[in-house]
């Protein structure tokens, strides 16, 4: 057991209250497994120390790491430096087997039986089921690996822009070698789905066991009511994961942010629970705005031309 591994990966404060929360609710749904996770020096000291107190392994990494040739390589593509960060999971060798999980996932229910799959088994993406969605994966940690992904992203570039789009060429067999590395959906369920259709949530749904929060819109972004203890969601996420994500985010990692943490974490230390004192949060300003600028545009949710035109008809009556 210990030397297998649930990693996950946080480039800044905002991204590790996800990662908090993943971890805390690992720990929730008894992991026999290790918990690791990466980093970048963007992840204040406040933040570090809470990451650490809660994961077995803390392992900082830099793309931009002058002293390792691989790193410097991502230099002549730029745009992949996100995306590179994550491919340092590969790297974690003092494990010889880790599932891979996206800090804005959450496990509902024990998973460990994911380590019986081999490397590369992941979900079918509900996008384009023959390439694997890139949140969930089992794989081996192997420095050469890690080099030959590197490599390959540096000379290929992603069809995507992303880490999906690289790992999906890299391991292009997936699709038709070996049809046991194609992983359940409860394994990685979109929390949308149960919007989109509805009827197998309703059937299968109670069989989850991890969810992902994919799209621009996460869930430390919705406007939550501490005095209520309730989230009021502005976005396609099903409630009831939502509501799950703040009620292990408020008991297990609020009450130990402060205000010199960065970003949404600081703003969120402010929060009071049960009291009218700093009793609402909302980041979807800030956090979609940042959103569009990077070009993650929730057009079925609150990006709709529909709830752009009542705002933009809210503004225009004011000025009557």
């Amino acid at each position: 057991m210990d030397q297998e591994a649930f990693v996950t990966c946080a480039t800044n404060d905002t991204y590790a209250l996800g990662a908090l929360v993943l971890g805390h609710s690992l720990r929730g749904v008894n992991t026999s497994r290790k918990l690791a996770i990466i980093i970048t020096p963007h992840v204040s000291s406040k933040i570090r120390g809470l990451l650490a107190n809660l994961f077995d392994v803390l392992k900082e990494v830099d793309v931009l790491d002058s002293k390792d040739e691989t790193n410097l390589a991502i230099l002549t593509r730029p745009d992949l430096g996100v995306t590179f960060t994550k491919f340092h999971c590969w790297r974690l060798t003092q494990f010889q087997k880790c599932v891979f999980l996206d800090a804005d996932t959450l496990v509902l229910k024990n998973c460990d039986e994911l380590f019986e799959k081999e490397e590369l088994s992941a979900v079918p993406d509900v996008g384009w089921p023959d390439c694997f969605n890139s949140g969930v994966f089992v794989y081996r940690p192997s420095e050469e690996t890690y080099k030959a992904i590197v490599d390959f992203a540096v000379k290929h570039g992603s069809f995507d822009g992303g880490d999906q789009g690289v790992l999906n060429m890299f391991f292009k067999d997936w699709r038709t070698s070996d049809i046991s590395k194609h992983l359940s959906f409860i394994y990685n369920m979109n929390a949308n789905a149960t919007y989109s259709y509805q009827p197998a949530y309703r059937q299968f749904g109670k069989d989850v066991k991890i969810v992902h929060f994919l799209g621009a819109v996460k869930p430390w972004m919705q406007f939550y009511n501490a005095e209520t203890g309730r989230v009021q969601p502005d976005s396609p996420h099903c409630y009831e994961h939502l509501q799950l994500w703040w009620d292990t985010f408020m008991k297990h990692v609020q009450p130990y942010l402060s205000e010199e943490c960065r970003g949404l974490a600081g703003e969120l230390s402010k929060l009071h629970l049960g009291t009218s004192s700093g009793s609402a949060f909302s980041a979807s300003s800030e956090a979609r705005r940042f959103a569009w600028e990077r070009g993650q545009i929730d057009y079925m949710g609150v990006d709709a031309f529909s709830n752009i035109e009542k705002k933009l008809e809210s503004a225009i009556n004011e000025k009557k």
